[in-house]
């Protein structure tokens, strides 16, 4: 596999995580998404704990409408990502991000580590975008109930 390919992948790979860390508007994160009608994305865990959990967001609607649900619920800062992990071959990124996230009805907050699995076009835009986070610490900040554990 020629090394540039990998070079590119991480170069889309940091530019679409580096857009989330600089708080870039919506409409400059969705540019880092292929054309296709096809791409997704996906925040794993269960549907019951956040509106954005557990459930595909396809096409660009799909894919508008996670940001913005996600935007509707919570605020971030401090984001910062590292340990990017290629795959040329797959043309997939994982990578491992930081931030304090706030769920903003209630404005309770915590320090998070998550995940992103990337997979990308021949183009090295993002074709599908996956989610692992904490969603126990979203869903108890969700109900007003994260604080309550913190003072044990």
């Amino acid at each position: 596999m020629p090394h540039h390919k990998r070079e590119d992948l991480l170069n889309a790979a940091i530019g679409f995580c580096e857009s989330f860390a600089q708080k870039k508007p919506p409409d400059e994160i969705l540019s880092h998404f292929s054309s296709s009608t096809h791409i997704w994305a996906y925040e794993h865990g269960l549907k019951e704990l956040a509106p954005f959990l557990g459930r595909e967001f396809r096409g660009h609607d799909g894919v508008q409408e996670y940001f913005s649900t996600v935007s509707s619920c919570l605020s971030y800062e401090n984001m910062c990502f590292a340990d990017y992990i290629i795959d040329a071959v797959e043309n997939r990124v994982a990578v491992r991000g930081t931030a304090k996230f706030t769920w903003t009805a209630t404005g309770e907050s915590w320090d998070e580590v998550f995940a992103y699995a990337l997979k990308f076009d021949d183009q090295y835009k993002v074709f599908s975008y996956q989610v692992w986070a904490d969603s126990g610490a979203a869903y108890l900040a969700r109900k007003g109930h994260l604080k309550e554990l913190e003072s044990d």
